[in-house]
């Protein structure tokens, strides 16, 4: 099943977190994970949101994810993240399919 990694980010080394950011797809791509946000300028909808940055990743499973972030390449530019930025992250697990897809199925006797 897939898994989501949201990570919420509030600078304090700007310098610092750009290299991590310079390394980062080129130790990512191995393990199959893809970026699908990451947002400098969000716009908060309700409440409010003390952060500078949010990132959203998808890995394929749990595993992948396992193996990117103990990974000794992740490690060494994760040095970079961590002094540049506090962050809150949260892994998440996937559905399988969607309610929409399902709703889609239901409709034509699926």
């Amino acid at each position: 099943m897939s898994c989501y990694v949201l990570a919420q980010l509030k600078f304090r080394d700007v310098a610092a977190y750009r290299r991590y950011q310079v390394q980062f797809f080129d130790v990512m791509r191995p393990f199959k994970g893809r970026l699908l946000v990451a947002d400098e300028a969000p716009r908060t909808l309700e409440g409010e949101w003390p952060t500078d940055k949010i990132v959203l990743i998808w890995f394929p499973d749990e595993a992948s994810f396992r193996a990117w972030e103990s990974s000794e390449a992740y490690q060494r530019i994760a040095v970079d993240r961590m002094a540049g930025a506090e962050t809150v992250s949260l892994l998440l697990r996937g559905i399988a399919a969607s309610p929409d897809t399902e709703m889609r199925n239901e409709t034509r006797g699926g």
